[in-house]
């Protein structure tokens, strides 16, 4: 067997399960970000959810995706993937169906984190399902599977609108039809905070999601040729060191102390601003898209919490906003050397082209996935009797009122007895 075919395979076999380990990130980030009461909760549904993806994506969703005889809409073959080598690939077909699984199960991932600490477990279900057969792929499809938009040349190496903006419209529509949490907002329509109960298991997962973020920028490379997947990580880690520095700088600047939580969501959002372009801008542009993206996340924080729109584990400002500007800003940025896909950007003298086809990308998969989620969780909401569950569970916490148990049972099981004697 050829020894270039073995190499990518181990190649992105390693990446793959980097994007899966984010997972872990995610649990995390998102138990760290939101109450004690429903740790147990989040860092469950985290690992069911990404298991139904992936039944989900072995029955549909790669198919949906890369499936021939598709059209501009969707593929329509290789369901119920076996294992089978597909003609004219450079590496084993089973490591890319794993490779293109983990991102599916990111993108719901992202999704889910809309529903934080207020959505029954049944709707995780629902929605899971629904989101993996119906809405990921097609997006995906449109830009990565040879559908419309990458006729057009739509630039997204890895996935700032197939993969973030997906998932962060997806949470935006549950977000907004669960409504705020109890106690978010006073009736004057001023936000209170509500502290997640450990900034430490925020940070670690933050850490966690960088380092997997080599398999998924760097792992997009699908191959060793070149060892062109460095060039690929060193962009992603300036950017995301430049996000963090920005939103801790405009933090400092603005409210007179360098926030904690401002500053782990600048990493985050440069790197997902980075993972569009991260293979198309030469070094210098990924720390400008990174520092952008840093500041960008700090305003659109506030702003989404002036609309008393409530975002735990703010999806809509680093999967959303920021997947926005990373998508864009290859419109500005992508070189002629390495505009792969497209063409180069408007600072290197490819016009307004470019710029206006990565608009057009971000303006119609933000609004399919919005759409389309909306709908699914509005029937769900009528069918299987609301999306969310009732204030007494919601005060108790969703660790116990869908599960039965604490996930920090000496805590609260301490306090029980206090209380009952």
């Amino acid at each position: 067997m050829d020894t270039t075919f073995l190499m990518n395979s181990l190649w992105v076999m390693v990446s793959a399960v980097l994007v899966i380990f984010m997972l872990g990130g995610f649990i995390m980030l998102e138990a760290g970000s939101t109450r004690m009461k429903n740790a147990g909760h989040i860092a469950g549904k985290t690992i069911f959810t990404f298991g139904l993806a992936s039944l989900v994506f072995w029955a549909v969703g790669f198919g949906f995706i890369f499936g021939d005889n598709g059209n501009f809409f969707t593929g329509l073959s290789h369901f119920f993937y076996s294992g089978y080598e597909i003609e004219g690939m450079s590496l084993s077909s089973s490591v890319f169906f794993l490779f293109q699984l983990a991102f599916a199960g990111i993108s719901i991932t992202i999704a889910l984190g809309g529903f934080a600490e207020r959505a029954k477990l049944s709707i995780y279900l629902i929605f899971t399902i629904l989101f993996s057969a119906l809405v990921y792929p097609v997006v995906a499809h449109w830009i990565w599977g040879g559908g419309w938009l990458a006729e057009h040349g739509k630039q997204d190496f890895a996935g700032s609108t197939v993969v973030h903006l997906t998932g962060a419209m997806a949470a935006l529509a549950a977000t907004l039809l669960l409504k705020p949490r109890i106690g978010k907002y006073n009736k004057d329509g001023s936000a209170n905070n509500i502290y997640g109960h450990n900034q430490v298991f925020t940070a670690l997962g933050v850490l966690i999601l960088w380092i997997g973020w080599f398999g998924f920028n760097a792992g997009s490379t699908v191959s060793v040729d070149g060892a062109f997947f460095g060039f690929v990580a060193l962009n992603t880690n300036l950017a995301a060191g430049a996000g963090a520095v920005a939103a801790l700088l405009i933090s400092w600047m603005v409210l007179g102390k360098s926030d904690i939580t401002t500053m782990l969501n600048g990493a985050l959002a440069g790197l997902v601003a980075i993972t569009a372009s991260c293979a198309f801008v030469d070094t210098w542009a990924a720390v400008l898209i990174g520092f952008v993206a840093g500041i960008l996340v700090f305003y659109s924080v506030r702003f989404f919490e002036k609309l008393r729109i409530d975002d735990p584990i703010y999806a809509l400002s680093v999967h959303g906003a920021a997947g926005v500007w990373g998508t864009l800003s290859t419109g500005f940025f992508a070189t002629p050397e390495l505009a792969a896909v497209g063409q180069p950007g408007l600072f290197y003298g490819g016009g307004f082209a470019q710029l206006g086809v990565q608009f057009m990308g971000v303006a119609v998969s933000a609004l399919y996935a919005f759409a389309v989620s909306f709908v699914i969780l509005l029937i769900a909401k009528k069918v299987m009797n609301g999306l969310r569950v009732s204030e007494e569970e919601e005060i108790m916490g969703l660790d116990v009122s869908e599960h039965g148990s604490y996930g920090y049972p000496e805590v609260f099981l301490s306090k029980d007895n206090k209380m009952s004697s």
